[in-house]
């Protein structure tokens, strides 16, 4: 039998993508190369692979139950036919695509991009808002590394906490629980933002008082935390924020923070990446760099990671 690795590659795409025109972007041939391929593949296996519903391409039963396996063969093709090397930081040309916490990339970010360009000028990075609807994912290499405090659901991505921050509460310097005591009772009748991508008006601080007898009045969602603290500056509201990773942002604003008068859990800064990169020495690299940038970022410079595969 006559093995044409080409096909498993191909199949790979086709597969990943969900589309004969993306899978052929991505391997740089044309769309009817690709439609002729399928056709090879579908004769290879004698099923159909993609079927078309609509608009959109649906994978057989037989592709999902083949598609871990087709991709780990080519990544084993790819690992035993390429030499194993160390990456070249000063010839090095990369773009990586890095969808981070707001917060996260305006406190690690410039540290990131400074050890980056002094290491490999070549390199350039593309930061990514999070946005309301997760529209990048990394399955898909929209995404080389993201950053923030959710830990992935897919069991494809890898994730390791690399620090800790803690949530406080963020006033402005006026508000009248800026000073003296404040007791729960105090912090609940105030008036409340919440810090959501998606909009929402309640967080885990509304369960943590509800099991308390307690309720706030949130009156506004924000999108990202700067949005929050620019709120907080010229109105008596309250937020509670990532201390560590909103320190910058706080003092520039001059805004002040007090300790969150009920417990709340630590909150972790995952690292997350594609298990296809596990092997890449660019990638390597740019992770233990974003991981040394947000540790120190949190305060966390000594602090050891645990991995989570």
């Amino acid at each position: 039998m006559q093995l044409d690795l080409n096909l498993l590659i191909a199949l790979d795409a086709l597969l990943e993508e969900g589309s004969v025109t993306d899978a052929a972007a991505r391997l740089h041939v044309s769309a009817p190369a690709m439609s002729r391929t399928l056709g090879r593949i579908r004769r290879a296996t004698g099923d159909q692979i993609l079927v078309r519903t609509g608009r959109a391409m649906t994978p057989t039963p037989r592709a999902l139950a083949l598609r871990a396996t087709v991709h780990d063969l080519v990544q084993q093709a790819r690992s035993v036919l390429s030499p194993h090397a160390e990456v070249d930081l000063a010839t090095l040309e990369r773009t990586f695509i890095v969808k981070w916490h707001d917060a996260l990339g305006a406190t690690a970010g410039p540290a990131l991009v400074r050890s980056l360009r002094a290491e490999a000028p070549g390199v350039r990075l593309r930061f990514l808002a999070e946005a309301s609807t997760d529209t990048h994912d990394p399955r898909r290499g929209d995404i080389d590394l993201d950053a923030g405090a959710a830990a992935p659901a897919s069991p494809e991505i890898r994730a390791e906490i690399v620090a800790h921050d803690r949530l406080v509460l963020a006033l402005g310097p006026g508000h009248p629980l800026c000073h003296g005591p404040l007791t729960l009772e105090d912090y609940a009748a105030a008036e409340h933002l919440t810090v959501s991508r998606r909009g929402r008006l309640r967080d885990p601080i509304d369960d943590a008082l509800e099991a308390r007898g307690l309720s706030r009045q949130v009156v506004t969602a924000t999108p990202t935390i700067a949005t929050a603290l620019r709120f907080i500056r010229h109105d008596d509201l309250l937020a509670a924020v990532p201390e560590l990773i909103s320190r910058p942002l706080l003092d520039d604003l001059g805004l002040r923070t007090r300790p969150l008068p009920l417990e709340m859990p630590p909150i972790p800064v995952h690292l997350a990446w594609h298990h296809r990169y596990d092997n890449d020495p660019a990638h390597i690299w740019l992770r233990d760099r974003a991981r040394t940038a947000l540790r120190h970022a949190c305060g966390h410079s000594d602090e050891t990671a645990a991995h989570h595969p």
